[in-house]
């Protein structure tokens, strides 16, 4: 199995990313929250003439159409948490946002591409972390930057100066780097390490020459959910058989199920407390989940750890990743819908159906539900349903008369 790829999203700066979702399509402001100081702009902003550190008078004598809000910390914090918790449950369970706009992850291409389009981010997919963030800076939002191995020989010496704090690079030392006329990784490798050492530092030094030499962070973190439905049951004696391990879970994961309160998970955790030490697995549940399906799986987790053997004194079974599962409410959510549904049928009377349900439960589809017409409630035929016969009536040629058969038979 091929090993999943780093998946840098670039959402920076991330108050003014927050803005962009609120209010799409206005120009914006980034405020601070003392001085009332213009701190981000959008692209829209930026081309009225907004700069950053104007002032909020300023910005809007500028642009009256300016939308300037002020982004509190403690807000983007939690908008922040959110993200992570949404890429935890959707697509990863590593998943590591240290710094609020750049989160990594592991992953598919389809998943790099579906995130870039649902985002709107800047995304870009590598073998490495750093990498990963430095093909990320090089394309437009809503896009992705796809690295190979054999492809960063190559790209990696066109990283301009201004993307070289991917490295460790301070604002200070890029500045200076500027002056000195370096405008990227190509001139910098032209530097022996001892002069890259010595100019910018024994940490930064260090750790850019050994990413010249092909060090890389290939691993992400394990994310750790902030909010986890758990129950913990223990044992007077250790369990030793399957049964009483199934009975056990039988009394703990009911009313696990029902904490829930008709949310997903989206991972399954259990963790066995033996004379050994605590045996732990997570693995990935699929939607939707149901209480027996949890225990079945918790079952069998314990038996391939070989949990029994030992002898289980406390079991913990947790649910993460926890979401409101979405559902369409109609194919025009709205005041006008029943105007869509007549323009509609008005023009292609037989365009839209019904379903009709018969038997849920029933093995065969054509026996769960039949597909009926919108307006008359008449059952639609399926192209495997078997069609009537069709019995073309005899024609009599001019001038003869038809005799019936029975006279016929009497002659």
């Amino acid at each position: 199995m091929a090993r999943s790829s780093v998946i840098c999203v670039l959402l920076d700066p991330w108050p003014l990313h927050l803005l962009e979702r609120r209010h799409p399509g206005l120009p914006l402001a980034v405020l601070g929250e003392h001085d009332r100081r213009v701190l981000d702009v959008n692209e829209a902003a930026s081309a009225a003439g907004v700069g950053v550190g104007f002032r909020e008078s300023a910005a809007l004598s500028r642009c009256p159409d300016l939308h300037a809000e002020v982004v509190s910390g403690p807000d983007a914090k939690v908008a922040w948490d959110e993200l992570l918790e949404t890429l935890y449950a959707r697509y990863s369970d590593r998943v590591e946002g240290k710094t609020q706009g750049v989160v990594f992850l592991t992953g598919s291409p389809s998943a790099a591409r579906e995130i870039a389009a649902a985002l709107h981010a800047q995304v870009g997919l590598a073998d490495s972390q750093e990498v990963a963030h430095l093909a990320a800076l090089r394309v437009r939002a809503g896009e992705v930057r796809e690295l190979r191995t054999e492809e960063e020989k190559t790209y990696l010496p066109f990283s301009s100066t201004g993307h070289l704090h991917v490295l460790g690079l301070k604002t200070d030392q890029l500045s200076q780097l500027l002056f000195l006329g370096v405008r990227g990784l190509a001139d910098l490798m032209k530097w022996s390490a001892t002069q890259r050492t010595a100019f910018l530092g024994m940490d930064v030094g260090k750790r850019l020459n050994r990413f010249l030499k092909g060090e890389r962070t290939v691993a992400v973190a394990r994310y750790v959910p902030l909010t986890t439905v758990e129950d913990r049951l223990g044992f007077d004696d250790a369990l030793m058989e399957p049964g009483e391990m199934e009975a056990a879970l039988e009394d703990l994961v009911p009313p696990l199920y029902e904490q829930l309160r008709g949310r997903t998970a989206a991972y399954l955790t259990v963790h066995a407390d033996t004379l050994g030490g605590r045996l732990s697995h997570t693995r990935k549940l699929k939607w939707p989940v149901q209480a027996g399906g949890i225990q079945r799986l918790a079952l069998r987790d314990l038996l391939e750890q070989g949990a029994l053997k030992i002898g289980v004194d406390a079991l913990t079974v947790s649910l993460s990743g926890l979401q409101q599962p979405s559902r369409q409410i109609g194919l025009w959510p709205g005041a006008k819908e029943l105007d869509a549904v007549r323009e509609v049928l008005e023009r292609y009377p037989s365009a839209l159906m019904r379903v009709e349900w018969r038997n849920p439960h029933a093995l065969a589809s054509d026996q769960q539900y039949v597909w009926v017409d919108w307006l008359s409630g008449a059952e639609r035929p399926r192209p495997m349903d078997p069609q009537p016969a069709q019995i073309e009536e005899a024609t009599v040629p001019a001038g003869t008369t038809a005799v019936p058969l029975f006279e016929i038979s009497r002659r």
